[in-house]
């Protein structure tokens, strides 16, 4: 088994029950077991004119491999009415595996850790409430550099439902 995180992220169709429906499919996985869920938090979109997004990041126990657990997040989004139209557009649900254990992954299909993560505070403060607070990238980067190079800006932390 390998620890592993998830960033999850909608920005239509009714966001947080769309992460509260995402949460229970990672729970069913094969092989896998859900760890943790951070709090929810709103932020604006990367492009301009779409509707704010709703963010968390899940930590699994899984002995899937990568590719495999690839296919099961994409499965999973399907399921919740994702439509690729356009790069960073508008989604029902988007499921980024962020980190894979130690490993560093260089496939066409998947890129871990997660590029471009290092600059999104959206992904690092729900990961910093479920990571260790040493936590060490597979590629040497600490986790509490990146939130110090990254300001809690944009983001509205949600209240529990």
């Amino acid at each position: 088994m390998e620890r592993i995180y998830i960033g999850m992220g909608s920005n239509l169709a009714d966001p947080a029950e769309q992460l509260r429906n995402a949460v229970e499919a990672l729970a069913q996985l094969p092989q896998s077991a859900l760890v943790g869920v951070s709090a929810f938090y709103q932020s604006d979109s990367l492009l301009p004119g779409q509707p704010r997004y709703t963010n968390a990041v899940a930590a699994l126990d899984s002995s899937l491999a990568p590719l495999d657990l690839l296919d099961a997040l994409q499965s999973i989004e399907n399921g919740q009415g994702r439509e690729r139209l356009e790069r960073w557009g508008p989604r029902t649900l988007d499921l980024d595996i962020l980190l894979f254990g130690d490993r560093l992954i260089d496939e066409p299909r998947l890129k871990v850790p997660h590029y471009h993560m290092q600059e999104r505070a959206f992904v690092l403060y729900p990961l910093a409430e479920l990571a260790p607070a040493d936590l060490r990238l597979a590629d040497g980067r600490d986790l509490k550099d990146l939130l110090a190079a990254c300001p809690f800006v944009g983001l509205e932390r949600l209240p529990p439902t």
